[in-house]
Formats: C-alpha cells, structure tokens, sequence
C-alpha cells in the first residue's frame, strides 16, 4: 500500500466524484480508477458505492479514511522534517490546543520565534485532551496544550505562567448578572452548559458534595458556541475566563466562581521523543527565557 495511493483515496473520498478527484490529483480518471480498484483488491473489501454520478464511501472505506488520513498526515511531517534539516532559518512545528486564553503566551513565544526563525511554519489542531493526546501519541504533533496535568511517566512538560480562572457566563440582564461572584447554590436547578471534561474533573473540585444536585443541560467543546446557547437564554455557560466577549453590549456577562476556581495548563511532549531540529529550539527558547516552568 503506497502513500500515493491513499492520497488517491483520500482526494476520492473527499470529492465523492471520480472525475472532480482526478482533476484535483492532477491524473487521468482510467489511472485513478485503477489505483483505487487496485488497492481494493488488495484490502480485499469494497471501499467504495459506486452511482451514476457520484461515489459514498462504504463502511469499510470510512475505517480506512480514518487511518488513511493520519498515515498521509505522518509522511507529510516526516517528508517536512526532512526537507528542514538543512534550513537554519525554518521548519514545521505542530501543535494540539487546549481552548484557553492562556494560549496567547504560546503565541507569543511563537511570534518571537519566527523573528529569529522566519520561515518557520507551524500547524495548530484544536480539541480535547483525549483528540490531542491521541495526535501526540501517534507522532502527529510534536507539542500539545491540556488543561490538566499530564502523566508523568509517559510525557514531559512545562506550565503554563498563569492558571485561567473559571466563571459563569449568563445573559447580561440576567438575575445572577447583578452579583458579584457565584456561589455553587446559585446554581442549583439552572440549565448548565460545561466540556464534559470539565464537568466532570474539574466543576466537582469546586462544587463538593452538592455536584449531584447541578443539572448539565448540554455539553460544548468549543465555548463559543455554547455562549450562543446562552445568549439565547437557553442555559448558563461554565468557562474560563475571557474565553468569549462578555463586553458591554456584548448580551453576556461573566462572574467568577466563589470559592475561587482556577485550572493550570500544560505545554506537553512525549517522554524521550526525537524532535525536529526546530522543534528543539523552540523548546529551547521556552526555556531560556523562563516564563513557562518545569513545576507540576
């Protein structure tokens, strides 16, 4: 099974047309029809519904999309790695991001590294710690950022300058809009929307005993959208702060959490990994500058 024929694959399933595929590929249709009737007959199901006009792929062909798409991910970073060996002012970073306002020192860290980097490239995937840990583990990332610690037998990492602190967001003429921090009481009955990650390793920290008694109305993994569904005053949204506009005039607000909430993040990387020459770098200036630390 080559590379090439996955990327065939991949172009096929992607347009669910052979003949706009081929087009994409830059190859004839008859060679893209027979790359992919060949890797078929070699996998030895059927990968594809063929119809007049267009092809879905079978339930066998979305398993191979799925490993097909991360096997073409790893020869595209090995193939950069490779080709930014000999460049001294560049190369490909990849990182797996946590939804954090803390991210901004990570940018910053980046911006000053392409000053002295400036054909650096860097890719950003965004997800939850299991859709980042899973890229990391399989050598698609080189960095990801989570918002709890990581184990430390299997990774190594470095935290963040500043914890995030936790809130509620609510419509801004909302009743608990008028106090000046929430109490877990203030909760009780209300609709809440939460990342279940959060609900359930980070909200018990600070709610105890009375955890079972918070209803969680529907769960997010981007804030944003969540902060729709309570613009909407369909629920109050359980977020860090500054993670969406709760402005003046922005139809939102946002309240701390009392007793105080805060959740640290985590530059993180695979124990013993190899890094690119760029990669190590930029780890190295992360930690010659000093604004991340080694503590967990």
């Amino acid at each position: 099974m080559e590379i090439r024929t996955l990327r065939y694959f991949l172009a096929a399933a992607r347009e669910e047309n052979m003949t706009r595929a081929a087009q994409a590929l830059h190859v004839t249709q008859p060679t893209l029809s027979k790359a992919l009737k060949a890797l078929e007959d070699e996998l030895g199901k059927k990968l594809f519904t063929r119809h007049s006009f267009s092809i879905k792929l079978t339930d066998e062909g979305n398993l191979l999309r799925s490993r097909a798409e991360d096997l073409v991910s790893m020869a595209d970073k090995i193939e950069h790695e490779f080709i930014s060996l000999d460049r001294l002012t560049g190369g490909e970073l990849y990182f797996g991001l946590a939804e954090a306002y803390q991210i901004s020192y990570l940018a910053r860290q980046i911006h000053v590294f392409k000053q002295s980097f400036p054909d650096l490239h860097y890719h950003i995937t965004s997800g939850d710690t299991e859709q980042v840990i899973e890229k990391l583990d399989k050598g698609l990332l080189d960095f990801i950022v989570l918002a709890e610690a990581p184990d430390t037998s299997r990774y190594e990492s470095l935290v963040f300058p500043e914890a995030e602190e936790w809130g509620l967001v609510m419509p801004e003429d909302d009743a608990l809009a008028s106090k000046k921090a929430i109490q877990v009481d203030d909760l009780i009955g209300l609709p809440l929307f939460c990342s279940e990650q959060s609900w359930e390793n980070d909200i018990p920290l600070w709610a105890g005993e009375k955890m079972d008694r918070l209803h969680l109305e529907g769960s997010f993994r981007l804030s944003y959208n969540a902060s729709i569904f309570t613009k909407e005053h369909l629920g109050y949204l359980l977020t860090f702060n500054r993670l969406v506009n709760t402005s003046p005039g922005s139809g939102l607000a946002f309240r701390p959490l009392t007793p105080r909430l805060e959740t640290n993040l985590y530059l993180v990387w695979k124990k013993y990994q190899t890094f690119s020459p760029i990669a190590e770098r930029f780890l190295n200036q992360l930690y010659d500058r000093g604004h991340f630390s080694s503590r967990i």
